[in-house]
């Protein structure tokens, strides 16, 4: 299999590469350990203290604070990481793709092709 050139990036697409891997540590690490229970409840417990205690930025913790998953992505957060910060939040994937495509749940559920998709 060949691998696109680097050097033509695909417009409007960002690509989970290194780059991106090394500029969001930070969020991945912290979605990552909502993989435990434990921490999930020491999440919900004391948000501030769990972002503070995983070294974000204060425009991470910003981002994170917003719910903003455009932004978090942007800053190099992983799809599937976010997603265990989603449903910590009470967010799923319908309502965060909906956020990062400006558009209400409703009319992103529209634009699925499950009828009544959550």
């Amino acid at each position: 299999m060949t691998q696109l050139d680097a050097s033509r990036p695909i417009p409007d697409v960002l690509i989970f590469n290194l780059s991106e891997s090394h500029k969001g540590y930070r969020i991945n690490k912290l979605c990552d350990s909502l993989t435990s229970a434990a921490n999930r409840l020491a999440y919900q417990a004391d948000e501030e203290a769990y972002l503070a205690a995983h070294g974000l930025t204060e425009a991470e913790k910003s981002m994170v604070r917003a719910r903003d998953w455009a932004g978090l992505n942007a800053a190099g957060g992983n799809i599937y990481y976010l997603l265990k910060l989603g449903f910590v939040t009470g967010h799923g994937l319908y309502r965060m793709g909906a956020q990062m495509r400006g558009e209400s749940f409703d009319a992103f559920l529209g634009s699925r092709n499950a009828k009544g998709a959550r």
